[in-house]
């Protein structure tokens, strides 16, 4: 008996695990779908990406790079604190 229900709770624990991973990439796709959409970036992979970032001025540059801190670092910092 003692193992069984070890085992489902285990069980329940996963399951909620993997629920709260599948909306952390969840939000971190819709986050990178916008910023694609707002830069007008057509290829979706990493060397499309770098290839606009060249091609950006300055300016665009660093509203794009502080927008990528603002969502992915200040999280992690968050945790760490």
């Amino acid at each position: 008996m003692k193992n069984s229900n070890l085992k489902g709770a285990i069980g329940a624990l996963a399951v909620v695990g993997l629920a709260l991973a599948a909306k952390k990439i969840s939000q971190k796709r819709k986050f990178m779908k916008g910023i694609f959409e707002e830069y007008d970036i057509q290829e979706k992979t990493p060397f499309g990406f770098a290839d606009k970032i060249r091609e950006m001025d300055d300016e665009k540059y660093a509203e794009l790079k502080s927008k990528m801190k603002e969502n992915f670092a200040s999280k992690c910092c968050k945790r760490a604190c």
